[in-house]
């Protein structure tokens, strides 16, 4: 995973120009802009390669277009302006058919009872349905409102453009429940430049007769048997850019099931046949799109049809028919199989150039639970996760749900950012994604530095070659820095490996192949995430910002004799182990919801190759992509397979099942990672016992402005913000669903410090009965304003239900993200001291007292001009400090006076880095890590851009002692506290201090608890 040292980059400008884009659902490299101009040169062996200014971008792609031109994800435009006009979701009062259950005289109920479906064909539907386009037209009329889409099914209301006055007009009418501006989604980025790419022209795909083979599911890298669970009569929805229907993973006609109320909506390129039973239905949907936007983006088309390669690539992961072996390139990369692949696919084309509208996605919805889906497919989210509880899609995936529809949903790719999760309602099953194939590449350097990184090329393997930096065999006004098309001299670089930083990885592999380059190795300035993408050509990424270090400053140190080989496979270093998190997979908790666990678990999601649209993948018509956008749809396959071997279980039941036998992921058994771990169908097939939420649990969830899900009935436990003074209860609800009488005996792990306690701590159940648990948590010796993670497991004679439980109590912040080195609320100046107590009750201090940060001054020759940082280049300055036990915190400070120089700060323990501290353009860096393990701690001074060959510069530190006494200090604090509201203290030294910093550590108590409090400085200056 992430680690949360590097979540700090964000803070970052421009040094190097890489920065990330977090955009959910999809992985590679994109950005355009001009190369970095030179810089003045340190010690006169480089210019500046990555410079300010730039808009460079590294992103995640999991499939958008990579036609040459088409490569752009579309931007809508902002649906509401300034003056509040624009394209709003108006959810009306009265329920859609999922929900009715009666209520309006003459109108029978419509929602389905529990293991039923809901029939649209129905005559109370028919009914419910005319007398809700009544409604919704009465409530247009009133408003003197155009309706644009209409929503029955799934979600009670309609989309349309709205002014300011319109908006007021609808809120103040009774008939209408909320009215919401309308929101982008989406695969937002795209990938690189693809000059090489080629449009392909649809034709016809016969079948292989692959479908009678027994072959390796790759994204799984696990048996297919036909005949035992392939979700056979299950249809999935998937909800994204649409479906190139010629491939060979849905080459197979099969009936429409009974209970099918779809259709096949022709359109541009997409006709009637296309629709052979494996696609047993497609339809589009942009209308609001085409409202407000006017026009599809350049490259798509009106159909169903993918220009792009997200939808065909989730669609064929879900139920993608097994192959015996698919060749990329020329190239076979063996068999390839949907999770369930004979469960067939409904296709609802919601995306256009990679986003749409929440408006249209909502129709996808309606359309979806009417046609008679048994799941949903949602790869699809927003920048840095949701915002807020209760959106129009999530109250619309609750009807779907409570319809018996199962959703999947990506978490994000935005694993850089804790707590940034999409989709994470509650009744929607989240889905992060971990890496299930190493593909690791070594690159062995002149030096005999090996450098483990990633490739799904084939690799010379043919010893050592000569390699040259791109900004070296080339022109930098033209970016051969990254090595853009165009940079580079074929003189320069022929025969050779070319090191490259990252920017555009196809642009720059199709420049050196073009140009008789041996291969491509190319390096992260910034570090970023590990994955793979296939170039038709030897590449490999190293993609940490130490290898970038230490790769950069050979280069530097070698340049007209660096070699390099390159060879496929490594030594594991590149991951945990397998399977692992996958670090670009969104982490929890869920920010915007307490007592919400997300993501839910994980599945396969890290260079996965399944069916792409040719016409946006360079003609393949199979790809490897990754992102949580390929770990959904292996969950929407698995829970097809669920509801084919189970037809009576429940969403929710399916949702538990798969939750309570998933295992520990490699590397790290933390919730907020890997939710309750990696998908284990096989075990989730026979479950033993299902924890499921109530209908009308979650339904007054969805109606709770700020909601708290801690005591839904679900498969785990959250405790993001409890007062840590008192004991927390829960209960859960446990349901056998297996065929004999069993006894469950409870055990807790994990949870350092705190007391858990199950009772009854076993039950015995039937079949099909229930008993409820009580579940209490106290926070013992915890520490505060951390998360302190565990499980609790009920273990049966066949059968083990496990639960993830996280638990952070609140102590002097609130934060809804993970513990990662960011002390938000911690640091603070004793002159205006505050903090935020998570408590009630009586409240008393005290304090260390003031402490100096003591400085030295220090001198080194300058490095490479806006080079990368490696601990033993040049222009790197290493102080180590020890820190002893009971240490409240360790302050590291670095400046300089000179306005030429750019610094950077990095504190380590051993070889791990702990914080830091690297922004563009100031050299006033500061490292912190409050309440450290004792040890060795070493810092690094980085002159990024030095001013000159000396880099004059100061460092300075204080290690505040927990029990330590320093200069006298007087603590005024308020004798009382309330939990959630903020209070203002102070702590003024008893007497003068000499001129400088100083630090010191506060420590509460309330009814004799001891909470941790802030470290906090004062400075003295000779004026004062």
């Amino acid at each position: 995973m992430a680690t949360g040292t590097s979540r700090n980059r964000l803070r970052r400008l421009a040094i190097p120009t890489l920065v990330l884009a977090l955009i959910t659902g999809t992985t590679g490299v994109a950005g355009a802009a001009s190369a970095a101009p030179a810089g003045s040169p340190g010690d006169g062996s480089s210019a500046g390669y990555f410079t300010a200014g730039s808009d460079r971008k590294v992103t995640l792609t999991d499939g958008a277009d990579r036609r040459p031109g088409g490569n752009r994800a579309a931007t809508p435009k902002a649906a509401v302006d300034e003056t509040g006009s624009g394209m709003y979701v108006v959810e009306l009062a009265e329920d859609p058919l999922t929900t009715y259950t009666g209520g309006v005289s003459g109108l029978a109920r419509t929602r389905p009872a529990a293991g039923n479906r809901l029939d649209v064909t129905s005559a109370p539907s028919q009914a419910y349905r005319r007398h809700l386009d009544a409604q919704r037209g009465a409530v247009a009329a009133a408003a003197g409102v155009t309706v644009n889409a209409v929503y029955t099914t799934a979600f009670n209301g309609f989309s349309a453009k709205l002014t300011a006055q319109q908006v007021s007009t609808l809120r103040a009418d009774k008939r209408v429940r909320a009215v919401t501006a309308s929101q982008a989604l989406g695969t937002p980025s795209a990938p690189p430049s693809a000059p090489a790419a080629t449009a392909a022209t649809p034709k016809s795909a016969t079948p292989s007769g692959a479908q009678e083979s027994a072959p390796t599911d790759r994204a799984a890298g696990r048996p297919v048997t036909p005949g035992v669970g392939t979700g056979a009569g299950m249809v999935i929805g998937v909800l994204d850019t649409g479906i190139w229907p010629e491939s060979a993973s849905f080459a197979k006609k099969m009936a429409a099931p009974a209970t099918w109320r779809g259709t096949c909506q022709t359109g541009v390129a997409f006709v009637a046949e296309h629709c052979n039973g494996k696609i047993v239905g497609a339809r589009y949907f942009a209308d609001s799109w085409l409202a407000y936007g006017g026009s599809v983006p350049d490259g798509e088309v009106l159909s169903p049809r993918d220009m792009a390669g997200h939808g065909t690539h989730t669609a064929s992961t879900a139920a993608g028919l097994s192959l015996p072996n698919v060749t990329i390139d020329g190239r076979d990369f063996g068999p390839v199989s949907g999770v369930a692949p004979d469960a067939q696919i409904a296709v609802y084309k919601v995306l256009w150039g990679g986003m749409g509208y929440d408006a249209d996605i909502i129709a996808g919805i309606d359309a979806a639970v009417a046609d008679g889906v048994q799941v949903l497919n949602f790869s699809i989210g927003s920048q840095l996760g949701d915002w807020e509880a209760n959106t129009p899609i999530g109250v619309a995936f609750l009807n779907a749900t409570l319809a018996g529809v199962f959703v999947a949903a990506s978490a994000g790719n935005t694993g850089i950012v804790s707590g940034a999760i999409s989709n994470a309602a509650p009744w929607v099953t989240t889905v992060g994604a971990a890496v299930t194939k190493r593909d690791e590449a070594t690159v062995k350097l002149g030096d005999g530095t090996k450098l483990v990184g990633g490739s799904l090329d084939a690799l010379p393997g043919v010893g050592a070659l000569p390699m040259v930096f791109g900004d070296q065999a080339g022109s930098p006004d033209l970016g051969a820095v990254y090595c853009e098309p165009g940079s580079l001299d074929p003189a320069k670089i022929k025969g050779k490996v070319v090191a490259c930083a990252l920017y555009d990885m196809f642009g720059s592999a199709a420049e050196i192949k073009a140009k008789g380059g041996a291969a491509m190795v190319v390096f992260d300035p910034v570090g970023n995430y590990r994955i793979n993408s296939i170039f038709n050509f030897p590449v490999v990424y190293l993609p940490t910002e130490k290898q970038a270090g230490t790769l950069f400053n050979y280069l530097m140190r070698h340049p007209t004799d660096a070699t390099a080989s390159l060879r496929t496979g490594g030594d594991g270093s590149s991951v945990p182990g397998i399977p692992s998190v996958a670090d670009f997979s969104s982490t929890g908790p869920d920010k915007v919801t307490l007592g919400v666990f997300k993501p839910d678990l994980v599945a396969p999601g890290s260079d996965i190759i399944a069916a792409v649209s040719p016409a946006g993948n360079f003609g393949r018509s199979y790809d490897a992509y990754s992102g949580t956008s390929m770990a959904s749809p292996y969950v929407a396959g698995a829970a097809a397979i669920l509801r084919a071997t189970h037809p009576k279980w429940s969403p929710g039941a399916v949702a538990s099942a798969l939750r309570t036998t998933a295992t520990d992921t490699v590397g790290t058994s933390n919730p907020l990672e890997q939710g309750s771990g990696f998908i284990n169908l096989a075990g989730a097939k026979d479950p033993g016992l299902v924890i499921e939420p109530t209908a009308a649990d979650l339904v007054t969830f969805s109606e709770t402005t700020q909601p708290d899900g801690k005591e839904l009935n679900l498969p785990a436990i959250s405790l993001r913000e409890y007062d840590g003074t008192q004991p927390v209860t829960v209960t859960r609800t446990l349901t056998n669903v297996g065929e004999t009488k069993e006894t469950f005996r409870s055990s807790v792990s994990g949870l350092p410090g705190m007391r858990a306690t199950v009772s009854p701590a076993s039950v015995t159940l039937a079949p099909g009965k229930s008993a409820t648990v009580t579940i209490t948590l106290r926070r013992g010796s915890a520490p505060w304003d951390r998360y302190v993670t565990g499980a609790i497991t009920w273990q049966g004679k066949a059968h083990s239900a496990r639960i993830p439980v996280a638990a952070r109590p609140w102590g002097i912040t609130p934060r809804p993200y993970a513990d990662d080195g960011e002390e938000f609320g911690r640091m603070t100046n004793g002159a205006f001291g505050n903090l935020q107590p998570g408590f009630t009750g009586p409240l008393a201090g005290r304090s260390t007292g003031y402490t100096p940060m003591r400085r030295t001054s220090y001198s080194m020759p300058a490095g490479v001009y806006g080079g990368v940082f490696d601990p033993g280049a040049t222009g790197v300055k290493k102080i180590d400090f020890t820190v002893p036990a009971n240490t409240a915190g360790i302050v590291v400070e670095a400046n300089t006076a000179d306005p030429n120089t750019n610094l950077d700060l990095y504190l380590y323990k051993g070889d791990t880095l702990v914080y830091s501290s690297d922004r563009f353009w100031t050299s006033a860096e500061q490292a912190y890590k409050f309440l450290p393990e004792p040890g060795r701690y070493t810092a690094y001074v980085f002159a990024q851009y030095p001013g000159g060959p000396v880099v004059d510069f100061e460092v300075g530190h204080a290690i505040i002692g927990r029990n330590a006494t320093y200069a006298g200090a007087e603590l005024t604090l308020p004798s009382t506290s309330e939990r959630g509201q903020g209070l203002n203290f102070t702590l003024k030294p008893n007497k003068p201090l000499p001129e400088g910093d100083f630090w010191a550590y506060t420590e509460y108590r309330t009814n004799g608890t001891v909470v941790p409090g802030n470290l906090v400085y004062t400075q003295q200056s000779s004026w004062q």
